[in-house]
């Protein structure tokens, strides 16, 4: 599998594409700005619905409401992030796709979307979802705690992927 994804990251190294990418100067820098200021913005979101959830932060405002209008955020920046990360992975494909930190990262960002997924659903069906009952309440907050673990974990891979070096 590993020689299939290098294999794949060559291939995508030397297209058109990748090349103008690299070699323009300001696209790298531009697309790795506005990657950043999405990772900020969904991750004020993120931790102002699981420290809702978790108690901690808005208590005046009940759960619902705080996920209806800070989850959108999350679900918008995290389009705006597989952009722009699609963008720099073209860009240096064999710095990403072979690097562990990278597929770690990718491993828990499809298990966060995924519970950010099953969470927003519980909302929907009834806004009092994660407060009806203890047993709802204590899972609500178990998913709080494990989200903001794995976006912490996907933020620290991320940043790891630049110093690994053995990626390739």
């Amino acid at each position: 599998m590993r020689h299939s994804v290098q294999t794949f990251a060559e291939w995508l190294a030397a297209t058109p594409l990748s090349e103008l990418i690299k070699n323009v100067e300001w696209i790298i820098p531009a697309v790795q700005t506005i990657h950043i200021l999405a990772i900020a913005l969904v991750m004020s979101a993120v931790f102002v619905v699981d420290l809702n959830a978790l108690g901690i932060l808005v208590r005046t405002q009940p759960l619902a409401g705080v996920a209806h209008r800070f989850l959108p955020w999350i679900w918008w920046m995290v389009l705006v992030l597989l952009v722009s990360g699609g963008i720099l992975i073209i860009g240096e494909p064999e710095r990403s796709l072979t690097n562990p930190a990278f597929i770690a990262k990718m491993a828990m960002l499809c298990v966060v979307l995924s519970l950010t997924l099953g969470f927003q659903r519980g909302l929907r069906r009834d806004g009092q979802f994660w407060q009806s009952s203890l047993g709802r309440r204590v899972g609500g907050r178990v998913l709080a705690v494990i989200s903001l673990a794995l976006w912490i974990g996907i933020l620290v891979s991320g940043r790891w992927i630049a110093y690994y070096v053995d990626a390739v």
